[in-house]
Formats: C-alpha cells, structure tokens, sequence
C-alpha cells in the first residue's frame, strides 16, 4: 500500500470553515447557559481625576437590572502584574474611557439603560495625553517589548555620519492605531461548585486561566478558559483583558452567568492600540549608497497605569549592513490608555520610518530603490556578527521586481500622467523574527484506527488548526480523515500565545514530535495497528526549542506598489500591491496567501486612511468608529498578489519560520514611496490624505 500524499505544502480549506460560513462555529459570547445574565460596561468621561460621588439609585430601579458593580461594591481582587486589570478597585481615573463601572442584568437593554443611569462626580486634574520630541516625561526604560536592550551602539556613529559623502536626517510620524478585530472582546462566565467557566475571545487561553486564578485567589485546576474560535485579535487578545474578569466579577456577584461583550467604540482605549511613535531617522552613505552609518531613535507612549515600550527600531539593528550604528528609545507617560501589541508591534511603524528613509536616500544617491537595497544587504547579522540561519531578502527584491516588472520604471517623480492621475511605483523591505516557543502537544491513537491530537493552541482566524492537523497528518502518516484536533482550551496540553508570528512553527513543533512519537509506539508494540485500548502519547517541547541552533531568525520580504494620485483632488488609489516574502517552509500556501495579503491590506490601511484623531481638550480619541476611523475595505485596492521564494531554514526541524506579520512590515512604507513617485512630494507623516497632497500638486 503507497502511503498518503504528504498534507504540509498542500493547499487545504480550513477544518473549520463550513462551521463558520453555516454559523455554527461558536464565539465567546454565543455559548448557551441557563438563567444568562448581561454586563454593560460605564467608562470615565474625564482624562485624570478621582469619583467623589457614585449615585446608582436610577440604575439600580431599571427593570431588570440586577446588579450595579462600581469600585464600592465590586468584589475585591487580588494583585497581579498587570495593573490594568485590578477593575473597580479604586476611585482614581487615569484615562478618559478607563472602565469604572460594569451594569449587570437580565436583557442586553436593560444593561444598556442602565449604564446610561448611572451618576458619578469626579474632582478633575490636568492632564497631558499628547505625545512630543520633548515631553517632559520622556525617559529611557529598561528594556523594549518583550525584553530587547533600550538602545544599541556598534562602532561610532557620529564619526561615521560626519565622514560621509551623503547624508540624511529626516523625522517620521505616526498617529494611534486601533486593532478592531471583527469579534469585539468578550467573554461569557459561569461559576458552578467553586468552579469558573470562562469562553473568552483571546489569543492564549492558558493566561487568562493564570490571570484569572491570582485574581480570584483560585487554584488553576478549578478554572477552566476556552477559546474554540476566535474572529481575530490582532494582538489586542495577546494578553488577559478586561472582559473576562469583569464577567468573572459580575457572575460571582450575581450568581448567574454573565455575557459581556464591548461595543465597538468601546474597544478604541481599554484594549490596547499601536501608541503614536515620532522617529528620527539618519543615513550616512558613499556615493553609490552604500550606509556607513545609520541611526534610529523612536519616541512612544504608555499610559501612567503600566509601562508598555514598543521596540520601534529593534528592525534597524539586522535589516541593512553599516559598520556604524546606533538606536535608541525613549518612552512618554501620558494620560491615556496603555498601548500593547498590534500586528508586528515595532516593525511595522519602524519599517515605515527606515523604508521611507531608504528611498530617500537612493533619491539622493541616483540609485534606483531595489539596486540600493541589494547593495546594502547582508549576510551577517550586523550587530551580533554572525550569520543569518537563512536570509533571501535578495531574492524577494528580484522576484518581486521581476514580477512587478520594475525594470521599466522611470527613476523621475512626478513626471508620468495617466489622464488626470499622476503615476508612480515604490518599493520597501520587511523584515520580521522567526521564533520557536516550546509547547506540550498530546497524540492519541484509538482503537477504531483514528487519531485525536490536543494542543491549547488558539486559532484567531490565521487557519492555525488547519496547519497543524496536516503537519500531524504528515507525522502520523496516515489518511487525514482519521485524525482530529482540539485547541482553544486550557485544559489541553499547555502551548504558547497565538503572536509574535510564532504559532505554526512552535506549536507544530510540538504537534509533529507528539505523533511521531506516538507512531513509533505503535510500530513497537503494535506492528503499526491500531492498539486495543488506545495509546497516548504527550510531547514538551520547552527543552527543545531552547536548544535549537542560535543563529539569527527572520522572515524577510519585499512589497512593490503602483499608487495614482488625482491631480484635481489628491484622491489616492492604489490599483496594485505585490509581495514577495522568505518564510521558510509554507504549510498550506491557502491560508498563506491569506495572511500575508491581510497583512499587506493592514499596512495599506496604516499608509492611506486609519488615524486615531486625539482632541487633547478631553484627552481622548474623537473617531471611535468604523464609520470616522476608516478601515481599508476591497474597493480600495484592485490588485494584491502575493508570493514566496524556496527558503530553506536551519534553525527550526520543520524549516517554519512563521508568516502572520511579515505582510504588514514595509507595506505602508511602499505606499508612500509610492506616492512620492508619483506626485514627487514627500509625506513623512501617515496617513497620506488628499488634504495634505492637494495643494501641492501641479495644476490640471
């Protein structure tokens, strides 16, 4: 008998999909329970302040409401390290929106009005919520998400600067961006015999449970979190929220399970953003632009809660070759919510700013965009000084060029006219890391000749339990209807969060030792037949992972853009988006493709239309919707392709590197050299809108 044909680099339709489109498949909040109940959350309406006086007595009178939770009556909660969540414990308000009262009761409605009815008075103070290059604030932290050094230094950049033939210093801006996954969070609570149930709308089930058990003072064996489907995340979800301790909260108060779900205006503060970053960007080169010194600093926010530093210009130390460098960060306090992960915390907006930088520079230079970018590519970690575990930035740069067909480009901006829209291409790098976390995975073999594999992995929509049942397939090497999976749920065999473009490579990891493992067992003891009671067999991986080869990882890519401006108006369209990307071993080219035009669609969206608009007077966002913070939709790009080229990996047994974030890195940066081709006028703050283009363009 052949065996099976090998499941991993096969396109394959999502295990769950028909679930989905049938609506089925069950999110956190549309899991059924007896006698549910339902919260509403109340946000402060000041910046900075304290509540003197709480008045619930009209709220409380609201047919069906049965329960008003405020820091005078909520349950008290235990310390954990995140600040964040010690919910109505304390009278003080930090941010304009920061949750300080939870309605509880028996109909969406009724919440609702109730929430509407409650009272309270605050004794403000001065806030300060707008980030500047010198806020007073400003200081070094100790490290940079998730634990980079603050700042770096090889050779002398001043010297190295100062020496070069060509010089650049320019400052790029980025506003607040908000995550807005399709599923708000949410998350629906039961407690039953000193139990707590938790479905919960999050990226890593197992943190929650964690979280939870501090909070609540509960061994971990007594709380259960699930998290079967989740529609998106982002990494707003990469980290416990408030929902699921608020509804833990409320159905312990009330004892009756609670629902609660935020509304979608209600998502642009309490569960993180991408923070507002200013960079300052400089490039020293010879002539032919080649760097001999670089250097990046990057100013961010955090709130006054909890520190939170992105590592805006962590991708500056490994993109390009230059003997003399330097990065640093400094991070603001601010009166605002804490910022947290979104889609490639740090590269992406640090791509923005170098990428931007780069094309500069070839402008400066003569050089053509690509051609400088080859020439300042390398093979060697530029800080670390030792090789790459694999590095195919060139070839994504020739392939992405070819296909685009580069080569006819005209090097002048602002020169080609098609009708009323001026024309004009750009191109930018990416660059992400490849990690690989350990995990437990379990692998059962059952008497009827099936398989179950179990891993706490969390699919948010990328088609993670797809790929991880055809690794288990291939592994197992039997037909794949006789295996099923199960994730999203801490009682499963314990697996890292679903972020830092991680998942596939660590958890398959695990997933592919665990039925490897469990078919050599059969093969011993059963001669490869099914076994009479069953067999399993559970896999870590933590020591594993830990002692995979040190080489430097990464995904490389590179995206090409063709962007048209409206002479008359400055209207920006984007007919056409190309990637080309290295991520090692691609398991299911379907999902591939999807997450990496995701990513490149986001990164769209970061360059032309989403912008947190701050009023300083309240210190809060203005545009709290989909309708004034505009998200891109398919109207706004006509053509999106994306493509990898063979990258063969050393540093993971599976050749995966990961693909979830490299789409966005450089993409908003292409769009905007893009635009700079076309119009020959240079944007170095997002988004590019007409209202910045119009004035400034030729006339007719």
């Amino acid at each position: 008998m052949s065996a099976p044909a090998a499941a991993v680099g096969r396109a394959h339709p999502r295990l769950e999909g028909r679930a989905k489109v049938t609506g089925t498949a069950r999110y956190a909040v549309e899991h059924p329970a007896d006698g549910l109940a339902y919260g509403w959350a109340v946000q402060a309406t000041v910046a900075k302040g304290r509540i003197v006086r709480v008045d619930t007595t009209a709220a409380e009178r609201e047919p069906g409401v049965l329960a008003v939770l405020t820091h005078e009556t909520a349950p008290r909660l235990n310390p954990v390290e995140s600040p964040e969540l010690l919910l109505l414990q304390q009278p003080r308000v930090r941010y304009r929106g920061e949750i300080v009262a939870l309605v509880v009761a028996e109909s969406l409605e009724a919440a609702r009005e109730g929430a509407r009815l409650v009272r309270l008075d605050y004794d403000t103070e001065p806030h300060s919520s707008v980030l500047t290059e010198r806020h007073p604030s400003l200081y070094k932290p100790d490290h940079v998400n998730p634990a980079f050094p603050t700042d770096t230094c090889v050779g002398d950049f001043d010297a190295g600067y100062e020496a070069a033939e060509v010089r650049l210093d320019q400052t790029y801006r980025t506003p607040a961006y908000h995550n807005n996954p399709m599923e708000p969070h949410a998350a629906t609570a039961y407690w039953a015999d000193g139990r707590l149930l938790v479905h919960d709308s999050s990226q890593g089930t197992n943190d929650v449970r964690s979280t939870l058990g501090r909070l609540f003072e509960l061994p971990a064996e007594t709380i259960r979190v699930t998290a079967e489907h989740v529609g998106g995340g982002f990494g707003s979800k990469g980290t416990p929220r408030c929902t699921p301790v608020l509804a833990a909260m409320a159905a312990r108060q009330v004892g009756r399970p609670v629902r609660l779900a935020l509304t979608r205006q209600q998502l642009f503060g309490p569960v993180g953003y991408r923070t507002p970053v200013i960079q300052r960007i400089r490039l020293g080169a010879d002539a032919d632009g080649r760097l001999a010194a670089i250097c990046h600093d990057a100013i961010s926010q955090s709130s006054t809660i909890e520190e939170f530093a992105e590592q805006t210009a962590v991708l500056t130390r490994t993109l390009y070759a230059a003997p003399h460098r330097r990065t640093t960060h400094r991070l603001a306090r601010l009166d605002v919510p804490t910022p947290s992960w979104m889609r490639a915390p740090g590269e992406c907006p640090g791509s923005f700013a170098l990428e931007s930088a780069m094309d500069e520079l070839a402008v400066a230079c003569g050089v053509d965009p690509v051609e400088l970018r080859l020439r300042n590519d390398t093979e060697i970690d530029p800080e670390e000084g030792v090789p790459f575990s694999s590095r195919n930035l060139a070839a994504c740069l020739r392939d992405g060029a070819r296909r685009f067909g580069w080569a006819d480009r005209d090097p002048a901006p602002g020169v080609r006219r098609d009708g009323r829209w001026l024309v004009g291409t750009g191109v930018a790098s990416a660059i992400y890391p490849a990690r690989t976390p350990g995990a437990s995975a379990e692998a059962a073999a059952g008497p009827d000749g099936t398989y179950q594999v179990r891993i706490n992995a969390t699919d948010i929509g990328t088609g993670a339990r797809t790929a991880l049942w055809q690794i288990a397939v291939d592994a197992l090497g039997v037909p794949g209807d006789r295996v099923a999976i199960s994730i999203g749920d801490s009682d499963l065999p314990p697996a890292y969060v679903a972020g830092g473009s991680a998942g596939t490579a660590g958890w398959g990891l695990s997933v592919d030792r665990a039925c490897r493992s469990l078919r050599r067992q059969l093969d011993e003891r059963y001669a490869g037949t099914a076994p009479p009671d069953g067999l399993s067999v559970r896999v870590d991986t933590t020591d594993e992972a830990a002692g995979l080869p040190r080489a430097p990882r990464y995904a490389f890519g590179a995206h090409f853009v063709e962007a048209r401006v409206d002479v008359d108006s400055g209207e920006i369209r984007v007919p056409r988006m190309l990637g080309v990307f290295a991520t090692g071993r691609v398991v299911n080219p379907s999902t591939a493709r999807s997450q990496l035009i995701g990513g490149m669609t986001m990164g769209l969206s970061m360059a032309l239309h989403e912008e947190g608009l701050l009023d300083q007077r309240f210190g809060d966002w203005v545009n709290r919707d989909l309708a004034t913070y505009h998200v891109t939709a398919c109207a706004d790009v006509q053509r999106i392709e994306a493509y990898w080229v063979p990258d063969e990996d050393r540093g993971n047994p599976l050749g995966v590197k990961g693909l979830g974030e490299i789409g966005i890195v450089g993409s908003a940066a292409a769009v905007a050299n893009a635009v700079h081709h076309a119009t020959g006028l240079r944007l170095r703050t997002l988004p590019i809108q007409l209202d910045k283009l119009v004035d400034r363009l030729p006339v007719g």
